[in-house]
């Protein structure tokens, strides 16, 4: 089975949605499944080095997410996103977090079995 998530938040957004996401994310994996995740909106930040975790907070969701591609999941991140959404504006993005497409996100859409959204 194949599973799309999107993430749209911004990852430290004083909730645990994105963690949350991220932690669903490994478990489908683990369990064999095939996972893709899109970041778009303020999540872009999260495939960006230069975003640190806030004081505080105990979960390092850019590792989380780097633990994941090193996993097997593709991450996408909406390229028009960059340069619009997040804190880090026209910051780039890791390597593993590849710059994508509204195509590629609505290829993905009809391809998956499984769409979640955070």
């Amino acid at each position: 089975m194949s599973v799309l998530i999107v993430f749209n938040h911004e990852p430290y957004d004083g909730t645990d949605v994105t963690w949350n996401g991220l932690r669903l994310a490994g478990k489908l994996r683990e369990s064999g499944q095939d996972v893709r995740i899109f970041l778009m909106n303020d999540s872009v930040d999260m495939a960006r080095d230069v975003l640190t975790k806030p004081d505080g907070y105990d979960q390092d969701l850019v590792q989380m997410l780097k633990d994941l591609i090193a996993k097997g999941v593709t991450v996408k991140v909406c390229g028009t996103c960059m340069a619009r959404c997040g804190i880090h504006k026209n910051h780039p993005y890791f390597p593993g977090a590849e710059k994508s497409t509204m195509a590629q996100l609505a290829s993905w859409v009809v391809e998956s079995d499984r769409v979640l959204s955070f």
